[in-house]
């Protein structure tokens, strides 16, 4: 095969915990008789609340294919290769397994928010019944060099008041608030997806909108805007080079020596999935792959019947915008290749496209 795809997983295989009935005939399609792959394939989630290996078995019970975990890709994938701070005292939020995943992705000296507020119990304030009952002495924290943001927390008010008191303490939360800590101590976010669907009718809460909080207190309080070292997950550049060097990883492993030449990203949602497959392919002349298309499927964010209508030039002004604070709009990201009704439609259009025979 000269292509390789790229799911996304939420609203295009599942709602939810629901599958979608097009996936597991899809990916019959996508494999021989033994289980093998015909063609290299990644998926590619802006979930960050798991173990890759979590994260592929579950693939693998919902499909009826067997998914190993270097063909998923998280949001949080990509922190691998921020080895600088692999050995710094890092504050992690989320939910899920937060310290066995941040320990996987190579932090060893990872601290949660709960972590934090039990050594600070006074920091977390704005639950009267969460309180201390009595005056608590409080236990001291090694200073914090960085806040990694895996996903949206439960808490959200302890987990923005934790945030903040590490930036504007230049990472120790307990110290009063200094005015000279501007630049603040580095910000790594990963998964910056305003909403997402579940088997709820309408879209529900992503950690975009966590963050957009997060920013918007920031501001209101000192004046300057939030900065972030890192921002991981689609429609970031650094995931989809991350997922090419999966997608090249898998044809090197199976010795296919045709070059891959395609990458097919499939997905539900405008404004990650289509926006990070066009941005990618925007800056596709310095790596190897020759194009990236997009594939939109119907079964998640993105309803022709219940959704505006795709973003056109004549209505820029009138649009708005679902990305992240730090990423401009272009009606022209926006747009995908193809619209089709879901996934197995998706399998049989790119395979018709790339000629390509299973």
């Amino acid at each position: 095969p000269s292509f390789g795809f790229l799911f996304d997983i939420d609203g295009v295989l599942v709602r939810g915990r629901t599958p979608i009935p097009a996936a597991r005939t899809a990916f019959r399609k996508l494999v021989n008789s033994q289980g093998q792959f015909l063609v290299p394939v990644v998926f590619v989630t802006n979930a960050g609340n798991c173990l890759r290996q979590k994260k592929a078995d579950q693939l693998s019970h919902l499909l009826g294919v067997p998914i190993s975990q270097d063909q998923v890709m998280m949001s949080h994938s990509p922190l691998r290769m921020f080895k600088r701070y692999h050995e710094k005292c890092v504050l992690v939020s989320g939910q899920g397994p937060l310290l066995d995943i941040a320990q996987d992705l190579g932090f060893c000296q990872p601290i949660t928010i709960d972590t934090l507020r039990e050594k600070r119990p006074l920091l977390d304030a704005v639950d009267h019944d969460r309180r201390p009952s009595v005056l608590v002495s409080e236990i001291f924290v090694s200073n914090l060099s960085a806040v990694v943001l895996f996903g949206e927390p439960v808490r959200w008010e302890t987990s923005l008041q934790l945030i903040i008191d590490v930036l504007l303490t230049s990472g120790y939360p307990g110290n009063p608030y200094g005015q000279e800590n501007y630049p603040h101590i580095p910000v790594l976010a990963c998964n910056m997806d305003l909403m997402w669907v579940a088997e709820a009718q309408s879209p529900r809460f992503g950690h975009g909108t966590f963050m957009v909080c997060l920013e918007n207190i920031y501001k209101k309080i000192t004046g300057k805007d939030l900065k972030y070292e890192a921002l991981m997950g689609k429609p970031s550049r650094l995931t989809y080079q991350y997922a090419e060097h999966l997608i090249r990883a898998q044809a090197l492993q199976r010795s296919w020596e045709q070059p891959i030449q395609t990458l097919c990203a499939v997905g539900d949602n405008l404004m990650t999935d289509v926006y990070g497959a066009n941005l990618w392919e925007n800056q596709l002349a310095s790596a190897a792959a020759a194009r990236c298309r997009s594939v939109l499927v119907c079964t998640g964010v993105y309803s022709p019947h219940g959704e505006e209508p795709l973003p056109s030039g004549d209505s820029v002004a009138e649009n708005v915008f679902h990305g992240h604070r730090d990423f401009s709009f272009d009606p022209a990201l926006v747009e995908p290749d193809h619209i089709v009704p879901d996934v197995d439609a998706a399998v049989d259009l790119v395979f018709q496209l790339e000629n390509f025979a299973p």
